[in-house]
């Protein structure tokens, strides 16, 4: 089993490596292409695209430690050519971080210590901008609208799930280094990503009823009882009633921003940019206090 600094590593590890590759529909350079090349293609899970790297870059340590090295070597060769041909190549920056968490798993790699390779690379970023945002590409936002109809398909005690597993898709794709569901002191936080420096905590429900007054307080608590930086996302296809959003608006500062299925709908179909809609939900919650605004009504 891994140590729980190893698992922290190997969780920034895949946050770091998530645009390297693809993780299918590539014949040439993709992550389990790139397994199957060092011996531990089998350690590779299809499925949500972050999960399964994780899933590969841990049981490779646990069950093939010796394959580590070659298995980052490959990623890291196969990610010159797609980064190179999507016009976003490989950077110096990229690679510096690679070598700074390596040895949160007990390993350096000489080949991406090599002076004349990393002067080699494109320069990293040098300025604390942020990115300009921009939206799904089609082909992405295509795969995730039809990752959401599969849930819509699923049972019940599988949505949950696979909801939380669609956002992370959905926050991965826009840079905002998400992590998985985790349990702390037996409160259960469905993730969580960065945005703009801000941590954000994430609640999410997929059908049943409108979230009401209740389940908002429920969760600003949870947030409110993190650190005094942490602000929280309430993620409700079925959206929020009327009421419960003018008591939770009633009072007190909110903490929260949320969205709703039509949100997802605009930032799948039309291709607003999520990273712009979070920003804008921010911008209207600061100034009116209200935790939700439709994208609709954002005039974006």
């Amino acid at each position: 089993m891994l140590s729980f600094r190893e698992a922290q590593t190997v969780e920034d590890l895949a946050d770091l490596l998530y645009n390297f590759l693809p993780g299918s529909g590539n014949n040439r350079t993709a992550f389990p292409i790139a397994a199957t090349q060092v011996g531990v293609g089998d350690l590779w899970v299809p499925g949500s695209k972050r999960p399964s790297i994780v899933q590969l870059l841990g049981s490779t340590l646990e069950h093939r430690r010796h394959l580590f090295t070659k298995l980052v070597l490959a990623v890291v060769r196969q990610a010159m050519t797609y980064r190179r041909g999507k016009g976003d190549p490989l950077r110096r920056d990229e690679i510096d971080r690679l070598n700074a968490l390596l040895p949160g798993v007990s390993f350096k790699i000489p080949e991406l210590l090599d002076r004349t390779f990393l002067d080699s690379l494109a320069a990293g970023k040098t300025d604390n901008t942020p990115p300009a945002s921009a939206g799904l590409s089609p082909e992405r936002g295509q795969a995730l609208a039809a990752l959401l109809m599969e849930i819509s398909k699923l049972s019940p005690q599988e949505r949950g799930l696979r909801f939380e597993g669609f956002l992370n898709e959905l926050f991965a794709a826009h840079d905002l280094a998400p992590r998985n569901a985790f349990r702390i002191t037996g409160e259960q936080i469905d993730g969580s990503f960065r945005l703009d420096g801000q941590t954000y905590l994430v609640e999410a429900k997929w059908h049943g009823p409108q979230i009401g007054f209740a389940d908002l307080m429920t969760f600003s608590g949870k947030v409110g009882g993190k650190a005094s930086w942490s602000r929280g996302l309430f993620v409700s296809n079925s959206g929020f009633t009327a009421e419960g959003l003018e008591a939770f608006a009633r009072g007190r500062q909110t903490n929260l921003i949320c969205m709703d299925g039509l949100d997802l709908y605009e930032v799948l179909a039309r291709r607003v940019p999520l990273t712009t809609v979070l920003r804008e939900k921010d911008r209207r919650a600061a100034e009116t206090n209200r935790a939700f605004v439709g994208v609709r009504d954002l005039s974006l």
